[in-house]
Formats: structure tokens, C-alpha cells, sequence
């Protein structure tokens, strides 16, 4: 099983820490933000990735080659010229799962969870999916939406809602940054430039595609974004919580 991790967000949010170094250096415990989502892959049995990389991206590259990529086979995309978005870039890399018809696992490189990604496997082979999306009930400014039969149908920001499928008994959760998808999605991206895995998801949702959730509430999450939240995972880190 192949993966992807994006890495190459301009990690605005977590400045200072990004003035010198891109969000994937950000350290936890001793160790970089990258390491750890390397590791947990790893530990999945996972050994062939790709990252794509923006700003400061050739630290990153540096880095893996001081570290020999940790004994994993580690490809680098380059958005050099333009930040491609989580669409966009996973277009460009799209050539890395062409050659597989296994399901491949998408994995924000500033998230830290515990959620069992072998499990998320698991669910998307059974149901059939095209993409499995690891959402969490919990607060937040965006929430995609689905309906009682574990189909996207929407997403939510603030006060705007947009529906591209049946509205009853849908439910609101929050996406996690972790994907399991089908290769068969890669042809389907029709989208050019920079843009939204989820505007894509929702378009395929709208054509009948099977989006679904990974309910991940029973597991640790933490989304790194902000330099609060770099805080709180540290101090989790010593409390044993990751």
C-alpha cells in the first residue's frame, strides 16, 4: 500500500514557528511533525510515499535525505511556482499510485491521531468507496454533511450550507485530513490548477459516487494548525496521550 502526505502548505497560522522552517519541521516531543506521520504509516506497513512540498520545501527534502527517509522509499512533489491545494496536488502526484489498484491513504502531515488506518482500509474495501473520509463530531467552522445512508451530501460553513444530494436525516461532522481513496478517483479528477479535494468529492457525491465517513470519535485526534494546538499536543506527548 502506497500513501501521500501533504506537506506543502505555507503553515500561516503557525507563525513563527513557519517564518524559518515549513509546518512538516514543526517538532512534538523531540520530533518533527513529518517523522511522526512517517512513523505512524510505518507502522501500518506502509513503506512507499510521496510528499508534496512548497514553501521551504527544500528543507524538507534535505532533511529526509539526512535522515535516509527513515528506511521508507520517499518520493518528493514539487509545487514550486504554485500551491496546488489538497486537489491539485494530489493530481500532480498522481502518477505515483497509477501502477496499483490497492486503495491509498491521503494524510495531512500536520494531524496527529491514533485513528486505526488499516480499519479505514478495511470499511472503504467493504462498502465499495471511492474515497473514506475520517470525520469526528466536534466543533468547527466547516462540516461536511452526510446522509443516513453514510453518503456525502453537503458541507456546511458557518451560516451557508450546499447540498448536492438528499437532505433528510443528514449529519453534520468534521473532517479529520485523513483519506482512504480508490485510484479510480485519479482519472476522475477533471479539475485543472489549484483546487479542493472536497469540491471534488462533492462534485463525484452529486454524479453518485460513494463518499463515505470513518467515524473516528473513539480515537485521539489533534489537528496542528495553530500554534495553541502545537502546545496542547506537546503537553498530551508528555501525559502519554499519543
Amino acid at each position: 500500500m502506497k500513501a501521500m502526505v501533504l506537506a506543502a502548505g505555507l503553515g500561516t497560522r503557525l507563525r513563527p514557528l513557519t517564518d524559518t522552517r515549513p509546518k512538516a519541521l514543526v517538532e512534538i516531543g523531540g520530533r518533527t511533525l513529518l517523522e511522526i506521520t512517517l512513523s505512524r504509516l510505518c507502522s501500518f506497513g506502509i513503506q512507499d510515499i510521496i510528499v508534496n512540498v512548497h514553501h521551504l520545501g527544500e528543507m524538507i527534502v534535505d532533511y529526509l535525505n539526512a535522515n535516509r527517509s527513515f528506511g521508507m522509499h520517499v518520493e518528493i512533489s514539487r509545487e514550486d511556482d504554485l500551491l496546488l491545494d489538497t486537489g491539485g496536488g494530489l493530481k500532480k502526484a498522481s502518477w505515483f499510485f497509477r501502477d496499483s489498484e490497492e486503495p491509498f491513504i491521503v494524510h495531512n502531515v500536520d494531524v496527529i491521531s491514533t485513528i486505526d488506518l488499516m480499519r479505514m482500509v478495511q470499511v472503504h474495501v467493504q462498502r465499495s468507496a471511492l474515497a473514506t473520509l475520517a470525520v469526528k463530531q466536534r466543533e468547527a467552522s466547516r462540516y461536511l454533511l452526510f446522509d443516513d445512508q453514510d453518503q456525502l451530501c453537503g458541507r456546511r460553513h458557518g451560516q451557508q450550507t450546499e447540498l448536492v444530494g438528499r437532505a433528510a436525516n443528514s449529519q453534520p461532522w468534521a473532517f479529520c485530513g485523513i483519506h482512504v481513496i480508490s485510484p479510480l478517483l485519479l482519472p476522475k479528477l477533471t479539475e485543472q490548477g489549484a483546487f479542493s479535494i472536497v469540491d471534488a468529492y462533492l462534485r463525484l457525491a452529486a454524479e453518485g459516487e460513494r463518499i463515505q465517513p470513518f467515524r473516528s470519535d473513539s480515537y485521539y485526534w489533534r489537528d496542528l494548525g495553530r500554534i495553541e494546538s502545537v502546545q496542547q499536543a506537546e503537553r498530551d506527548f508528555q501525559e502519554n496521550n499519543f
